[in-house]
This record gives structure tokens, sequence and C-alpha cells, in this order.
């Protein structure tokens, strides 16, 4: 199974469909979205994908959790824990430092995957994985990018959009 991951969009259409064109064109379709959405018209542009979404310290909360609720029922929150595949994931925005080094260091998670830096992470402490995709809106410290992870092969790829 291969899954897309993004993060920090803050309302960047133009990045978004370039990131949902490519994921379509490898026949993802389960997303992991790290946080920061900020409104309904990226939840939107997400149409046809199953998206889990950590809630982001920048979501304009209300008419998100509307429109995340009209197309993907209840799959807001700060931290999602899911079996993806066999593989166990845990899923937040990572502005909580303090809940994200407990997660890391719990070794609970074969994956434990963030946003919110808007800096590209892959490394590994004892079994847990560290993915953050980078960011594709907002404030750049680096090329806007998302990335992909098989978690048949454990393969991460990073995508420079």
């Amino acid at each position: 199974m291969k899954i897309g991951i993004l993060s920090d969009t803050h309302d960047n259409l133009r990045a978004v469909q370039k990131v949902c064109d490519l994921f379509a064109a490898e026949r993802i379709t389960t997303l992991l979205h790290c946080g920061d959405v900020c409104g309904p018209a990226v939840v939107e542009a997400l149409d046809g994908f199953t998206v889990y979404f950590a809630q982001g310290n920048q979501e304009r909360i209300t008419a998100l959790r509307k429109a995340i609720d009209a197309r993907q029922e209840g799959r807001l929150a700060p931290l999602h824990t899911l079996l993806l595949d066999g593989r166990s994931v845990a899923l937040l925005h990572g502005d909580d430092s303090n809940t994200l080094h407990r997660l890391i260091s719990s070794g609970m998670y074969d994956y434990v995957i963030h946003g919110h830096t808007h800096r590209r992470r892959d490394q590994r402490q004892g079994r847990t994985r560290l993915i953050n995709p980078g960011a594709l809106g907002g404030v750049q410290w680096e090329s806007p990018s998302a990335c992909t992870l098989d978690l048949d092969t454990d393969e991460v790829r990073f995508y420079i959009i």
C-alpha cells in the first residue's frame, strides 16, 4: 500500500492540485494531511481521496470541520492513531512538541508523521520512522514538497512541487 503525505497547505490550491495529480498518477487513494489545511477549499480539492486530517494550529476550525465532515466524516483530529496495511501510524501536526516527543519515544509506532516545521524530515529513532513531508504553502524554509510512503517497501519519496 502506498500513501500520500502532505502538510501545511495553507490554502495553496495550485500546489495542492499538483500534488493531487501526482498522487492520482501513482494510483494512491489514501492521504495523510499533517495539518494547517486552513480552509475548506483545500478539503474540496482533495475529493476522491480518503484523507485523514491532523488539526493544525492555523486552522479556521469551524469552516474546516464542516467541510471535512461533509466529505470525510470524522477524519479531523489533533491525533490519529491508525493501522494501515499492518503498520502502526501516529499522525499529528506537531505544534505540541511534548506530544510529538512522547509519541516518538514511546516506541509504539512504526511511523510518526507530522508537519508544522515546514521542513522535510525522514529519520529513525529506535523502531520508529519520523516523517515530515515539508510544506506546500505558508512560509517557505525549503521548496514546497510532499511525499509518498510505500508501506510494503518502507520507501519514502519526496516530491518538490
